[in-house]
């Protein structure tokens, strides 16, 4: 990215309203993107309310009013938006967005290298078609009914240049009242469109979903496809995974025999074992229980008490 960070300067971003994650949760992903290489020069959490128990270094900001609408914070999470308003984030260094059921395996500050400049933004790739010229010109050829589509657990991008994003949301809502049209249903929809001529896609050897990466409808299939040499070389490489969906959220991991077979919702298997996930179980393993583990507030600043912070008000998902 060129922009103030290639040296590794960056600002992780952590969004989280209502009462899902409380102070641990956010704390233990915070001691494991300070634990990589090019820690976070600053820690910033856009929140919904004060939270006591957050790490020293936290900067907490307040959602502006507007994103809080009871209808912005259901299952589109168009809340999340607020992450591109111009009001909430400092510009000076570029950003770095994880859902908290991320789980952080190494030095997110190579994400950066998915976005080229500064005013392109990132997404995990979700759809067939992917981001590039073939989509800008399906985009263009549609009208815009048509564009790639990315997931919004990984975002990268640069506050000083993505303002636009939250300033069109606004526009497009007062335009299309009630969702009226498909982009405005979801924050990663709404993203894909109105950013398609500068979106990047996060690199799959660098950050995947757990169940698009690992999960299949055949478990054969899984297992064929984990045991090929260059895809295991990609998954060894990978420094974030989220874990969405109930079937495979941190505790039930933890929790499952040695060669259990899970199912999600959309009927897709993964068998939990070495033999099927390769050596990423144990490193996903090593840092769930690191995670889960009591929490030691010490350990979030030791070593690193030259980082800026303040102490801030926490937010809730």
């Amino acid at each position: 990215m060129s922009a103030k960070g290639m040296d590794g300067e960056w600002q992780l971003v952590l969004i989280c309203w209502g009462t899902k994650y409380g102070p641990a949760e956010i704390n233990a992903q915070i001691r494991a993107a300070r634990a990589g290489a090019h820690p976070p020069a600053r820690v910033v959490l856009i929140t919904d309310r004060p939270r006591e128990g957050l790490a020293p270094m936290v900067e907490a900001r307040a959602f502006p009013p507007e994103y809080l609408a009871p209808e912005l914070i259901r299952g589109g999470c168009q809340a999340k938006l607020a992450m591109f308003d111009r009001r909430v984030l400092p510009a000076d260094l570029p950003a770095i967005f994880v859902d908290l059921d991320t789980v952080v395996m190494g030095d997110l500050s190579r994400l950066l290298s998915a976005c080229r400049a500064p005013q392109e933004i990132a997404l995990l790739q979700s759809a067939i078609l992917p981001f590039g010229a073939l989509a800008r010109l399906v985009c263009r050829l549609s009208g815009g009914r048509r564009y790639a589509r990315g997931n919004s657990s990984v975002v990268v991008w640069h506050p000083a240049h993505c303002g636009f994003v939250a300033e069109r949301f606004w526009q497009e809502m007062a335009r299309h009242p009630g969702f009226g049209i498909k982009p405005l249903r979801a924050d990663e929809r709404f993203i894909s469109w109105v950013a398609q001529p500068v979106m990047r896609a996060v690199p799959r050897g660098l950050a995947v979903k757990f169940p698009t990466e690992f999960m299949f409808p055949w478990l054969w299939f899984g297992r064929a496809y984990g045991a090929l040499p260059w895809v295991r070389a990609r998954r060894e490489g990978l420094v974030a995974i989220t874990l969405p969906g109930e079937e495979v959220k941190a505790e039930v991991l933890l929790s499952l025999p040695e060669g259990a077979v899970v199912v999600d919702r959309k009927g897709r298997r993964m068998e939990w074992s070495d033999r099927y996930l390769g050596p990423v179980r144990q490193r996903l393993l090593s840092r769930l229980r690191a995670d889960l583990a009591p929490e030691d507030s010490g350990r979030v600043d030791q070593g690193r008490a030259d980082l800026p912070g303040a102490e801030g008000q926490g937010e809730g998902a």
